[in-house]
């Protein structure tokens, strides 16, 4: 599997397994009774709910008290459990402590059946969901999108009929869904997934049985089901580029509901760049001297040329089948890569694309290179690939920079449009473009190294 998002992510968001009927509980819901540990009176003598120290995705930091996680990097293999059972009604309540707002899709929460000790790590899959759930024993939805957000905390829990509730922030008790088996054993299931990056356990408490009678509860109407599944913008990461859409020919109107989260830019002296009568008012400055080591790979799809001792790119083919180029070389981290639309299309819709991968394109041919770029994920080595989000015309100038942090921050004529997508900086990492849409020729102006640089 590849590193931005899979087809089988894409169609978890769309399925689901919504439950066929929705409830919230309308009457004033009782307070919860915290559990007292191993008091004497007390009817449930439980240890803290920790993290399990071992059974966690290969992404996935822990503290030393157990109680915290964070995802390092990437979106995903950040799978995590609880270190002991919970028992029915015990709200599992977590603290979203880090959002990262390149990802699109929030937490995965769920139960298993299978004891974590007895998990091998290394057989983590990436996701929750589809990938986990699909075994027996193992039960989890997606959150919506719009609850995870830095500061909130989360409960959820199991009733005896096998249901899972939730709420954020004290609110009334959601249906989340059902058919979880409660005769035997549960442990809760985190996934750390998506736009989530943190998260905090606080201490359990237990919720009365009798808040969540069936006659309390009424059937939310279809219309509304359908609002918060549109509302829930689907589990699907920012760089999607519409799965469904294999033609690309509207690929531009997919990424303009995102929120971006700026970054600043590091500059030097600079000269001004050379920009057409549309967007020179929008143009800011290019360093004053750029590096000249970066150019083209060898290998390109077969519908590219490269020109000018392989410092240009250009389509050859007038239905934008195999053009994708690579980097001769691994970005440095921190260096800005200047890439200029020398050619363009108005009469072609759709707008460049643009990834990294650990892929060395030395071991690729030709024949490798899919048509849609989104088809490389679903290879082993890591790829994230993404869609540049504005319009762009001939004279355009795009700045690429992948930090410390594994942030890949775009700029356009000079503005900082933002950190588009995290990537997995810890190995070597290509670029790629492929040419779709308006931008038919591409130039590879140099790159700025990064100041922190000896």
């Amino acid at each position: 599997m590849g590193g931005q998002i899979t087809r089988n992510a894409f169609y978890d968001s769309l399925g689901g397994p919504f439950p066929s009927t929705s409830h919230r509980c309308h009457h004033k819901p009782k307070r919860c009774l915290p559990i007292q540990y191993g008091s004497a009176g007390g009817p449930l003598p439980l240890s803290p709910l920790l993290f399990h120290p071992n059974a966690k995705g290969s992404q996935i930091v822990m503290d030393l008290t157990q109680k915290t996680v964070k995802r390092q990097a990437s979106f995903c293999n950040a799978i995590t459990f609880s270190n002991r059972p919970i028992v029915l009604y015990e709200q599992v309540r977590l603290k979203i402590t880090k959002k990262q707002c390149c990802w699109s899709g929030a937490l995965r929460l769920g139960f298993c059946a299978k004891d974590p000790s007895r998990i091998n790590p290394d057989n983590l899959p990436k996701y929750a969901c589809p990938d986990l759930v699909a075994q027996s024993g193992f039960w989890a939805k997606a959150l919506p999108e719009e609850f995870a957000n830095e500061g909130s905390v989360i409960a959820f829990w199991v009733d005896k009929k096998g249901r899972v509730f939730y709420r954020i922030n004290e609110s009334s008790p959601m249906l989340f869904f059902s058919g979880v088996r409660t005769a035997e054993p549960l442990w809760a299931l985190i996934d750390v997934y998506g736009l989530t990056r943190g998260v905090q356990l606080l201490e359990s408490e237990i919720v009365p049985p009798d808040c969540l009678r069936p006659r309390s509860f009424t059937t939310v109407r279809s219309s509304s089901l359908r609002r918060e599944a549109d509302d829930s913008r689907l589990s699907v990461s920012l760089c999607d580029l519409n799965l469904q859409q294999e033609d690309g020919r509207n690929a531009h109107n997919h990424s303009h509901r995102h929120t971006l989260h700026l970054a600043s830019a590091s500059t030097s002296s600079t000269c001004p760049i050379p920009q057409n009568s549309l967007n020179s008012q929008q143009s800011s400055l290019l360093p004053s001297a750029l590096e000249s080591d970066l150019h083209f790979h060898q290998l390109r799809g077969a519908h590219i040329k490269t020109l000018d001792e392989q410092t240009v790119a250009r389509s050859e083919h007038a239905r934008e089948e195999r053009t994708l180029v690579f980097t001769n070389r691994p970005l440095r981290t921190g260096e800005t890569v200047f890439i200029k639309v020398t050619k363009s299309s108005p009469a072609r819709l759709g707008s460049l694309s643009y990834g990294v991968t650990s892929c060395d394109p030395a071991v690729l041919r030709p024949s490798d290179l899919p048509y849609n770029p989104e088809a490389l994920v679903d290879r082993k080595e890591f790829w994230a690939v993404c869609r540049v989000p504005t319009p762009l015309q001939s004279s355009d100038i795009l700045g690429f920079l992948v930090n410390q942090e594994g942030e890949v921050i775009l700029s356009h004529n000079g503005t900082n449009v933002g950190m588009q997508v995290c990537v997995d900086n810890s190995r070597p990492l290509w670029m790629f473009f492929g040419l779709h849409g308006a931008v038919t020729q591409l130039r590879i102006l140099g790159k700025q190294a990064s100041h922190d640089t000896n």
